[in-house]
């Protein structure tokens, strides 16, 4: 067999407050690059880029702030209620995040790299290029928990929240591998260091 001509794509996802981002920058501390769907998001529509004059021509100029940036407020409160609004925006980001995403993964010379990618479930069509899925894993009373402390909002919306993201199992009929998260966050320590040799492993068999 050839060699690995690119580095192991690992997904890194999980539902809203898993713990996604505590285990990212484990990961980071160990050198592993970690390219985040929430950063490529933000880059594919800065000022001059071909995303936000997309947006522009799509929603007109009252969506820029006063620096010419998206003023994203203004533009959550367009599509909150508006599908169709939401589902033109949607078709602008998205594709240039996943093409952010796999530009990023292709361009690595790391044995392996992460791609942070929240609402992998929702979209998995779009990222059958990947090798591998890490997902961070809670029971949903867990994330409820988390999000009430962590946002300061009462249980109904937190339970809202969870609505619109895929269930959990459906995440996990996607994973390669799991950790499991509803304990002390110090406990991820072992785990990624455990998946860390794992990936090292598979990166360099050829």
């Amino acid at each position: 067999m050839s060699a690995r001509t690119h580095a192991l794509t690992i997904a890194l996802t999980g539902g809203i407050a898993a713990g996604k981002t505590a285990v990212a920058r484990r990961f980071e501390a160990l050198g592993v690059h970690v390219h985040d769907a929430d950063v490529a998001a933000r880059e594919v529509i800065e000022p001059g880029t071909p995303g936000l004059q997309e947006l522009v021509a799509a929603f007109g100029s009252g969506v820029l702030d006063a620096s010419g940036r998206l003023d994203r407020p203004a533009m959550r409160q367009r599509i909150f209620a508006d599908a169709a609004a939401r589902g033109r925006l949607e078709a602008i980001i998205h594709p240039r995040v996943r093409h952010w995403l796999r530009e990023r993964a292709l361009a690595e010379q790391a044995p392996y790299c992460l791609l942070a990618i929240p609402l992998l479930a929702e979209n998995i069509e779009h990222y059958r290029w990947l090798d591998r899925v890490l997902l961070v894993d809670v029971p949903e009373s867990v994330q409820i928990t988390r999000l009430i402390a962590r946002d300061g909002i009462d249980e109904a919306l937190a339970r809202r929240m969870l609505a619109h993201q895929a269930s959990r199992a459906e995440r996990l009929a996607l994973a390669d591998d799991v950790i499991e998260n509803s304990g002390d966050e110090s406990a991820l320590d072992d785990a990624v260091a455990e998946l860390h040799q794992r990936y090292l492993t598979l990166a360099n068999r050829c």
